[in-house]
């Protein structure tokens, strides 16, 4: 068997675990409770959206293209205070989550037409939670053939589109985005 090397430097910063967190000005006021830390905590101020992959805001949740996505269109969805559990919500912010939820996933199969969806959130570190006190949900957009033989023989998934042009697609003006994919 051959091997081919994929050049992927974008993923150093996750493997090595030095993600640098979203441009955050030092003086932004962060909501009471929320961490510095945390990269959906700094993404919540109003700033550079596009720099902290922010491509909505509710008022009460805050979306943000994933950095490290498990396909195209990889969103995740959280309420804008850190809070690290469901009980911790209140009904306005699940109200308004389910909401999102179901706006995104219309967005999403408008814009780039996807099969289904793998929506779901993992609760505590070991469940799979990287950032574990900040509840969020992940919104994952699936093609038909997405899991071709890179993820099954070489554990390597192939996203076929950067991050600024999603966040155009996502979040740039109606006008002026560009086709779907």
């Amino acid at each position: 068997m051959s091997h081919e090397q994929i050049w992927a430097p974008w993923r150093l910063e996750y493997v090595t675990g030095n993600s640098p967190l979203p441009n955050l000005d030092e003086s932004a006021e962060l909501l009471p409770g929320a961490r510095r830390d945390c990269f959906i905590c700094c993404g919540v101020p109003e700033g550079d959206d596009r720099s902290r992959l922010v491509v909505d805001r509710g008022e009460r949740t805050v979306t943000i293209l994933n950095r490290y996505p498990y396909n195209n269109g990889h969103l995740l969805l959280a309420p804008k205070r850190h809070l690290a559990g469901l009980d911790e919500l209140d009904n306005e912010t699940h109200l308004e989550v389910a909401a999102k939820l179901v706006e995104w996933i219309e967005r999403l199969t408008q814009l780039m037409q996807p099969h289904g969806f793998n929506v779901g959130l993992n609760l505590g570190r070991v469940a799979g939670a990287g950032l574990p006190g900040h509840i969020h949900w992940h919104v994952v957009p699936r093609w038909n053939g997405d899991t071709n033989f890179m993820p099954v023989l070489a554990g390597i998934r192939v996203i076929p589109q950067s991050l600024e042009g999603l966040w155009d697609l996502l979040a740039g003006e109606p006008g002026q985005r560009p086709d779907a994919l």
